[in-house]
């Protein structure tokens, strides 16, 4: 299995990092690991002109786009600002997850392929909001949102949230026992998960940079 990791966290040694060091040590001895830190990439943050005009890929994103072509699994970390992903993060997926590369609309039709069908995905997001009051007072928005309108909207299938929270007052030092264990049971479980029909759809736009509108 070939499992890619994406760090969403701005900072560096951050507990994100740390669980996500967890996982890709809980991960089984098959496994091939590939890690980018959004922080580290070198990229335009901003989609200048939406899906206008072409923004070629800088070589950091080709680099990412082709590793994830070719995983199995996708792993994303990242904490939780005023109810979304930090700001870097986001760029990313603008920059990332374009038509002809992670879907394609269909012509006089309003549905979509979903051109990175075939992986599966864990999301771990940690927060100080506590995760039942995220899921009972808010609806859970981050989660249906990054379930529905961005990885599965490219096809990822199955995806799995770890919310992880609260975070502040101590919060993370009392319970980091228990979400290593989360973490590691979720790692453990990869291999096992059911995917289907993998598409190398977008390969050559990866490769040259190009975005495929």
């Amino acid at each position: 299995m070939h499992v890619l990791i994406i760090d969403g966290h701005p900072d560096e040694g951050r507990l994100t990092s740390h669980l996500l060091d967890h996982y890709a040590a809980s991960l089984g001895g098959a496994t091939k690991v590939e890690r980018f830190a959004a922080r580290d990439l070198s990229f335009d943050l901003n989609l200048r002109k939406g899906y206008k005009t072409e923004q070629p890929w800088e070589p950091d994103l080709q680099r990412l786009a082709s590793a994830l072509l070719a995983c199995d699994h996708l792993v994303i970390g990242f904490p939780l600002w005023w109810g979304s992903e930090p700001a870097s993060l986001k760029g990313l997926l603008d920059r990332l997850l374009l038509p002809g590369f992670a879907f394609r609309y269909r012509r006089d039709n309003p549905f979509w392929d979903r051109l990175l069908a075939g992986r599966s995905a864990d999301v771990l997001i940690t927060m100080d909001t506590p995760p039942w009051y995220l899921a009972v007072i808010y609806g859970n928005p981050v989660v249906r949102r990054w379930r529905r309108q961005i990885l599965g909207f490219c096809g990822l299938s199955p995806i799995r949230f770890i919310t992880l929270g609260p975070t502040r007052q101590g919060g993370a030092e009392k319970k980091l026992s228990v979400w290593r264990a989360r973490v590691a049971r979720a790692a453990g479980s990869a291999q096992s998960l059911q995917r289907e029909g993998k598409s190398k759809r977008g390969l050559r736009t990866a490769v040259q940079g190009k975005c495929g509108l």
